[in-house]
């Protein structure tokens, strides 16, 4: 009887233990968690290094409560900052609060007064920082003073406060839709304050990433040149047009020095654009992590863009002009089309970054489609990474050109002239003829720091 009554008494225990645990696990998380909820969720399911992340484990919890615990003590960016690997390993991940900004970024859309330009430390050891203007994006505020602002310009403050190395990233990116720019001259040992203030605007721009698409011809050579700014798939039609214009060319040379990266599909487009004797052959590896294996995909070569053909160069051989800057998908077409064809790059060592992300929102299946409507964070994580046909793709401190010169903002030239220094190098190496504009590398600028489109959030490699 004592037997029977003890294995009775055992049963309503452990059945209160059970549904204890199971009611604990189906409690809903309160609507303040469902940010992080949804943070957590998602990157250990897609983060690439998931593994060895102790707190993305998937055991990491015992129960509902000690994850919703956990949860409330991070807000929504710190705790995916704290969900990352270390970011020696991870530079590129990154959240928002609101999914129509990143969606815009990732097409070349952003909130900006039209300046492309670059940060570098007044000298080595200094605090103090200069700017100075690359380029600048055709129909925007900057464009529009045309006469006051060029490429080669530098600037030193921001509203009248002097740029530094702590400073540099609140002064020009502000929640103002305005600022004004002090400019200065080099003299040959120091930066000099000119008088010249201007004020600018920052409107939302859409950037065609084809700034300069042309024919020069060089004796019994007609080089095409391409200055492509930017990966952005809204423009694949446009590029494609462009590539037309260049059919004919003997010799092919893509500026890449500014483009910060963008979507791979419209890379292997581009690569096809630049060959097209490899079609349906493997343009691009990526791999993802061990839970989402299922997803490692081979890209090949297209020969269409929807229904339309690619207008293709059939080259064998390519120049391709790089700096610091250059990072990403413009990295993916270097690594990419080396197995097939002989890729000669001048430049500096491109940027480094060797893996692709995807954008990640709280809806069921992490995709666009029924998105929570509580609010509009999404994330950007890095989710695999890229080899070539060949398994390649240990480049993460940077490719190294095949011809070294580091760009000088003291020297830059006129974009597209052949007499501009990294244009004019690769001209010399098409055509035989030593007429490359010497320069006084004595006053190289010091190294960039920094550049407006990886401070906008442009450098990606990003899987559409």
């Amino acid at each position: 009887m004592k037997i029977k009554f003890r294995f009775i008494l055992f049963l309503i225990l452990t059945g209160f233990v059970f549904q204890n645990c199971e009611d604990n696990d189906d409690i809903p998380l309160p609507q303040s968690l469902q940010v992080n909820d949804f943070i957590w969720k998602g990157l250990n399911v897609y983060y690439l290094w998931q593994a060895d992340v102790p707190d993305l484990a998937d055991d990491r919890f015992a129960n509902q409560a000690q994850y919703a615990s956990f949860l409330s003590n991070y807000t929504p960016e710190n705790l995916f900052d704290a969900l990352r690997i270390d970011k020696k390993i991870d530079r590129f991940s990154w959240i928002v609060s609101d999914y129509t900004v990143l969606e815009q970024t990732l097409q070349g859309t952003t909130k900006n007064n039209g300046i492309e330009f670059g940060l570098s430390l007044k000298s080595i050891g200094s605090t103090e920082v200069v700017g100075y203007v690359r380029y600048i994006i055709p129909d925007s505020d900057a464009a529009a003073k045309d006469k006051d602002v060029k490429r080669g310009d530098i600037f030193y403050a921001v509203d009248g406060v002097p740029l530094s190395i702590t400073n540099y990233t609140s002064l020009l990116y502000s929640t103002s839709e305005s600022y004004k720019l002090s400019f200065a001259d080099y003299n040959g040992t120091d930066f000099v304050p000119n008088g010249k203030v201007i004020d600018f605007t920052k409107t939302i721009l859409n950037e065609n990433p084809i700034l300069i698409n042309k024919i020069i011809e060089q004796g019994n050579h007609k080089i095409g040149y391409l200055m492509y700014n930017g990966f952005y798939s809204n423009y694949d039609t446009q590029l494609n047009d462009a590539f037309s214009d260049l059919k004919g060319v003997t010799d092919f040379v893509l500026d890449l020095r500014y483009n910060g990266g963008g979507s791979v599909l419209t890379a292997t487009r581009l690569a096809s654009m630049i060959t097209g004797q490899f079609t349906n052959q493997i343009f691009t590896k990526l791999t993802y992590n061990c839970k989402k294996s299922g997803n490692n995909v081979d890209y090949l070569f297209p020969d269409k863009i929807g229904s339309a053909t690619i207008n293709s160069l059939n080259i064998s051989k390519i120049y391709i002009l790089t700096t610091k800057s250059t990072a990403s998908a413009s990295e993916l077409i270097i690594n990419g089309l080396a197995p097939y064809i002989n890729v000669v790059q001048i430049g500096d060592v491109t940027y480094g970054k060797n893996v692709a992300s995807v954008t990640l929102y709280d809806s069921a299946n992490f995709r666009s489609n029924n998105r929570n409507p509580n609010h509009k964070y999404a994330m950007q994580p890095i989710v695999a990474k890229s080899v070539n046909k060949n398994g390649f793709g240990e480049y993460e401190t940077g490719l190294v050109p095949s011809y070294n010169l580091k760009e000088s903002f003291l020297r830059f030239g006129v974009l597209g002239e052949a007499s501009e220094p990294l244009l004019s190098i690769a001209i010399e190496k098409i055509t035989g003829a030593n007429k490359m504009v010497k320069l006084n590398l004595s006053n190289q600028a010091v190294e960039l720091i920094n550049d407006s489109k990886t401070l906008n959030g442009r450098n990606e490699m990003h899987i559409e």
